[in-house]
């Protein structure tokens, strides 16, 4: 850089050349230098997070008469501009950086100094407002950085994704009800099973996304603790006793959601563990997602030359080179988020594990991961709902024909005329190629009347034992 392209700035290590036209300063510009790994930076819902905390904090410091409150001001305005997205191409550190996430608290607290100093008219890096003296009072990284990824992951899991899922939840329930009078068959093995309605399959599908609104939802309560006032080690050196309650409280406010100080400080800095139970409960959705997309691609198979006993909505042509051919995008779409998340999972496994004596070193990389599931669970669920689920159709001819060639319809047989008996109409159906219905008439192994009842495929349906009824 030219000497008209950049300002000289300095920190505890001494001078460092800093671009002009930037607002972060010395610290996070040896990061940019230091960490020149991916290119993926901080995902911009954990910036925000991060500058609520320093919003709050300034408000907190400055009623605790600890921080002028001029100063508590510019710092407030430049952090609303950091919470609305104005100033997102500043936070430019790697995400493989420090594991404390050191280089990026320093990113935001410079960003907001400088902007500060702006703000009252003075130079950037002029150090009138402090990023450390000022911005990061009462703070340390090892508590600021998990007080951030809690913020950020409970406000994605309430803002997005379980938005998402009640929609997905409602639509499955929907076509539950809509297919509940068809009557198809059921498979167990890949193999034909005994007759199930369309209805109670797609049941089985709402039921699975309810219990992962449940699991997600009780998994997020622990993201509620926060542990910002354990400053370095979890001790609470150089903050203010009320600092950290008056802060959360603030924080709360901010976000609409219920945030508490952490219950024990050297827990919350030294483990991650509210995040591993997140991320499981994420994976746990992510194999519910993959059972529904799999299920329902194959279900929709052919169409006349596979399965199909649904149609999923036309949403794209399929084929470069096949004319008319339509693929189940959406399904695919849904697979492929679900292995990523499953993906995400294991490295959030393995960072929880590298909580070393009082602070864990993996954060950055398990925040980009669990923001990462949250988010995209949540928009693949958004897309499904509305350019899949709710556009799925039966073709009840189809299922209902599927139905009387099944050798699993003699099953209904077997408590009437024994196991071994019902086995020998199933083998004659399937040398034959006959319905069962049809080999059992032609033995006579039970009045005809009698027989149609018992072999209806509505009545298999639902719980019963023929000769009993």
């Amino acid at each position: 850089m030219s000497s008209q392209e950049f300002r000289i700035e300095r920190d505890s290590m001494g001078e460092v050349k800093v671009p002009k036209s930037a607002y972060y300063g010395a610290q996070t510009q040896r990061a940019v230098e230091n960490f020149p790994v991916s290119g993926i930076t901080f995902p911009p819902r954990f910036i925000r997070a991060l500058a609520i905390v320093k919003h709050a904090a300034a408000t907190a410091n400055q009623e605790l008469g600890l921080l002028d409150g001029s100063i508590a001001d510019v710092i407030r305005r430049a952090a609303q501009e950091v919470i609305d997205g104005k100033l997102d191409k500043e936070f430019v550190v790697d995400i493989f950086q420090t594991g404390s996430g050191t280089s990026t608290n320093m990113n935001v607290n410079e960003v907001i100094a400088n902007r500060a100093l702006e703000l009252l008219g003075k130079e950037r890096g002029s150090k009138g407002v402090h990023p450390n003296d000022h911005v990061n009072m009462g703070q340390s990284s090892n508590d600021a950085i998990p007080t951030a990824i809690h913020v950020s992951a409970l406000e994605a899991v309430h803002k997005e994704l379980l938005p998402a899922l009640k929609q997905l939840h409602k639509a499955l329930q929907d076509k539950a009800k809509e297919f509940d009078k068809i009557v198809k068959i059921g498979r167990t093995h890949l193999a034909d099973a005994t007759p199930i309605r369309l209805g109670q399959q797609f049941s089985g599908y709402a039921r699975q996304i309810e219990l992962s609104l449940e699991r997600v939802q009780e998994a997020a309560r622990g993201l509620e603790e926060l542990a910002l006032g354990g400053t370095a080690v979890g001790t609470g050196i150089n903050v203010h006793p009320k600092f950290p309650p008056q802060t959360i409280k603030k924080i709360s406010a901010m976000t609409g959601l219920n945030f508490r100080e952490a219950a024990n400080h050297f827990e919350a800095q030294a483990a991650k563990d509210a995040v591993v139970q997140v991320s499981g409960a994420l994976k746990t959705l992510a194999v519910s997602f993959t059972k529904i997309a799999n299920d329902l691609r194959w279900l929709s198979s052919g169409p006349r030359c596979g399965i199909g006993e649904i149609g999923l909505p036309d949403t794209q042509p399929g084929s470069s080179i096949m004319p008319g051919k339509v693929n189940p995008v959406m399904c695919e779409s849904v697979l492929q988020v679900a292995a990523h998340v499953i993906g995400c999972d294991a490295t959030i496994t393995i960072c929880g594990q590298a909580g070393n004596f009082e602070l864990n070193v993996m954060m950055p990389i398990m925040t980009l991961r669990l923001l990462e599931a949250i988010t995209f669970s949540a928009s693949v669920a958004k897309a499904f709902t509305e350019k899949c689920v709710v556009g799925i159709e039966a073709n009840q001819q189809h299922c209902e024909e599927m139905i009387e060639k099944s050798l699993a319809m003699v099953t209904a047989l077997a408590p009437v005329i024994g196991y071994d008996a019902a086995a020998k109409i199933a083998k004659e159906s399937f040398t034959t190629g006959k319905t069962v219905r049809e080999v059992a008439r032609a033995h006579k192994v039970l009045p005809d009347d009698k027989l149609d009842k018992i072999l209806d495929p509505w009545r298999m349906t639902e719980p019963g034992i023929p000769e009993k009824e």
